[in-house]
């Protein structure tokens, strides 16, 4: 006997968020667009390579928020017979794309400061200034849009790193541009083009480690599986637990399936239904993370001899 749920109400409420997700995600990457253009024109205005390298920042943006739209405009449409959950995995895929995407543009940016410290060209700070200030709005706008989502998608949550990484980059910007301003000191911008590839790498480890975890399957972060297993068996007439997997399909979307015995007298007297929802209830509520999408089958203990050898 097996059995798994889920909650339409939870599937509602979840196209609804996506819906919002997805036109967040539109207008940050058209705010975002807007000021890629007026760095790189700053940039080649001024000289500055640091303008130039948030600039570049900026298109990965561009071209990430850009994939970040595209799932989750997939992730939207409807579950088949051919694909069970939809496409609901294009978020990790969007995701591993940016993180591609920004380790490129952090290796090439380092790259160009290494050349540009042997001779520093000149840069004209004031306007460096303005347009480091345009770049610095923008993505505060662009996190403030995204800020609600993030918990709940790794896709916008790499978009979000992105813009908040941009930030950063355009403070460096900012910072260095009143150096050169008040000291004349003009590697400053290079050491600036230096602290946008310092925040691009780990934000780019970061995002693919997570996306590395759910594509191998692993347990949620927040889970324990030795725990769920001891609490499974404390439910009544509940004898053992194998072949017990939680996955995730994307973050934040946990399936749990399992092999429980069960007393051989509740599939004789009706009980059966009553453990199956004491099993459901406990996976959904007693964890710190809800697992709505669970499966379980009963079975007696004479049931374990006709199955291939058990995994633990």
């Amino acid at each position: 006997m097996s059995a798994g749920h889920s909650h339409g109400a939870g599937l509602g409420h979840g196209a609804d968020a996506g819906g919002d997700q997805r036109r967040r995600l539109l207008m940050v990457l058209a705010l975002t667009a807007t000021v890629m253009v007026v760095e790189v024109v700053g940039g080649i205005v001024t000289g500055s390579l640091a303008l130039l390298a948030d600039a570049a920042h900026m298109l990965t943006d561009v071209v990430g928020l850009t994939i970040a739209l595209a799932a989750a405009t997939l992730a939207l449409r409807p579950p088949t017979p051919r694909r069970s959950w939809g496409y609901r995995r294009a978020e990790v895929l969007g995701a591993s794309l940016q993180a591609g995407l920004l380790l490129a543009v952090g290796v090439l940016i380092a790259v160009e400061g290494v050349r540009r410290l042997a001779a520093p060209p000149e840069i004209t700070p004031g306007l460096v200034l303005v347009f480091g200030a345009v770049g610095l709005a923008a993505n505060v706008v662009g996190l403030v849009l995204l800020s609600r989502g993030r918990a709940h998608s790794i896709n916008t949550r790499a978009a979000f790193l992105e813009v908040a990484a941009d930030g950063l980059g355009s403070v460096a910007v900012l910072v260095s541009a009143l150096v050169v301003l008040l000291t004349g000191w003009q590697r400053a911008d290079v050491v600036a083009s230096f602290v946008v590839v310092a925040l691009i790498v780990p934000r780019t480890l970061s995002i693919l480690a997570e996306v590395t975890r759910v594509l191998l399957e692993a347990a949620p972060r927040d889970l324990d599986l030795d725990q769920v297993r001891a609490h499974l068996l404390e439910q009544a007439h509940v004898r053992a637990v194998h072949d017990l997997h939680v996955t995730e399909i994307v973050a934040g979307l946990p399936v749990l399936t399992a092999h429980v015995v069960v007393e051989d007298s509740c599939f004789r007297d009706g009980h059966a239904p009553q453990v199956l929802d004491a099993l459901q209830a406990c996976a959904a509520e007693h964890f710190p993370v809800g697992i709505e999408h669970s499966t379980f089958q009963l079975e007696p203990a004479s049931h374990h001899q006709h199955e291939s050898p058990a995994h633990p």
